[in-house]
């Protein structure tokens, strides 16, 4: 093999290398990058759930407000009602943390898998190098 392709080769190996190493750490920094998502919409979720909840009871209380001033006790029709809409909110609630905790543990998923598939990626480029350069190698001297 004359030198140049020689020199082309190890030039080739040497960006191949460079190539998946880069890979490797671009896997690496989004599995980062999609955990810290994951804390944030957690935080997230729980500022909304407490402004939730405030809400629900600021409605509860101005419902007792209300039959209070309106003269009616706290029961009968009147108290199974509330405590009818504080079970409906209640439900309203669980639905909500349900999606937020899947759509947290999809992004944990994708963070586990960020690595490997760098990985993958990574391996499958210094194949390809190494076919590269084992075709120049094969090229007919002159």
């Amino acid at each position: 093999m004359p030198p140049v392709f020689a020199i082309l080769a190890a030039v080739q190996a040497v960006a191949g290398g460079l190539q998946a190493y880069g890979q490797v750490q671009a896997g690496k920094a989004q599995k980062q990058a999609l955990r810290e998502q994951a804390k944030q919409e957690e935080l997230a979720a729980q500022s909304q759930e407490l402004a939730r909840r405030q809400e629900l009871n600021r409605a509860l209380a101005a419902n007792v407000a209300a039959l209070s001033t309106a003269g009616i006790s706290g029961e009968g029709t009147p108290a199974s009602l509330a405590l009818e809409s504080a079970r409906q909110a209640g439900l309203s609630e669980m639905t909500i943390d349900l999606s937020e905790r899947l759509r947290r543990a999809s992004l944990e998923r994708q963070a586990r898998a960020a690595v490997p598939t760098a990985g993958i990626a990574a391996a499958s480029t210094l194949l390809q190098t190494g076919v590269q350069a084992g075709q120049l190698a094969q090229t007919p001297e002159e």
